[in-house]
């Protein structure tokens, strides 16, 4: 996708990065909220390419760095196991653009796709966040519905109901982490299931959404540190990916 970035925004850019004195060349509003700092949507028309790379993993028949992060991502597959590990920063996946690391499928039709989520490190930052998801492209603005597990237990199903909105929270879990979670999410027409194994039981409906999706879209999963500039790793497990 090609962009233009206004003089405006790219003073606005250059003055918020030199503002980021503890992560050079990291605008401020990119930096994670704490509490000294809240974190704030991107500068209106603010977008960075996609980069994309023709390697096929498991079962997935691509990967992409959503958004150019300040720090590029990484992914391994071990057929052993089951596992891909995926090593990614990215400020986040939210307001009206994403960045994180991307593995996905081009598909047509309605889906179940399913994972067991867990972090290389069990104590980290709190809003780090793996990703089940559907994009229409591969755009950092895309349409797009997600199940999403963060660090300290948030579960959530959100959709970006077109090119460009902010995404918006349709179904909202309270969880406290235990490290034995497994979410799925499901194409059924128009409509989008989240499902939830919280402790080892089967995996049930937690709430649903709808949304129109063209064919063909992208189907996959992703994760980001929510840290612009320091990576982190998830490890996504037992990955089910099914036509219905």
């Amino acid at each position: 996708m090609t962009h233009r970035i206004t003089p405006l925004l790219l003073a606005v850019f250059f003055a918020s990065s030199l503002a980021a004195e503890s992560t050079p060349g990291v605008p401020d509003w990119a930096l994670p909220g704490s509490s000294t700092h809240r974190q704030v949507p991107p500068p209106a028309g603010f977008h960075r390419d996609t980069v994309t790379f023709d390697r096929p993993i498991g079962l997935f028949e691509g990967q992409s760095d959503i958004g150019g992060p300040f720090t590029s991502g990484s992914a391994w597959y071990n057929s052993g196991t089951g596992t891909y590990k995926i090593k990614a920063a990215g400020y986040n996946i939210w307001y009206f653009r994403d960045e994180f690391r991307f593995l996905w499928k081009k598909m047509s039709g309605d889906f179940r796709l399913a994972a067991d989520i867990t972090f290389e490190k069990p104590k980290g930052f709190d809003d780090r966040k793996v990703v089940l998801v559907v994009r229409q492209d591969l755009d950092d603005n895309a349409k797009e519905a997600m199940a999403a597990l963060h660090a300290r237990g948030l579960i959530h199903l959100a959709v970006r109901p077109e090119k460009g909105a902010d995404l918006k929270e349709a179904v909202h879990v309270d969880h406290q982490r235990n490290g034995h979670e497994r979410l799925g999410l499901v194409k059924d027409g128009d409509t989008f299931t989240l499902l939830v194994s919280l402790n080892g039981e089967p995996l049930h409906a937690a709430g649903s959404t709808t949304l129109h999706f063209d064919a063909p879209y992208y189907v996959g999963i992703g994760f980001t540190s929510h840290q612009p500039a320091n990576p982190d790793v998830a490890l996504i497990s037992h990955v089910e990916l099914t036509t219905k």
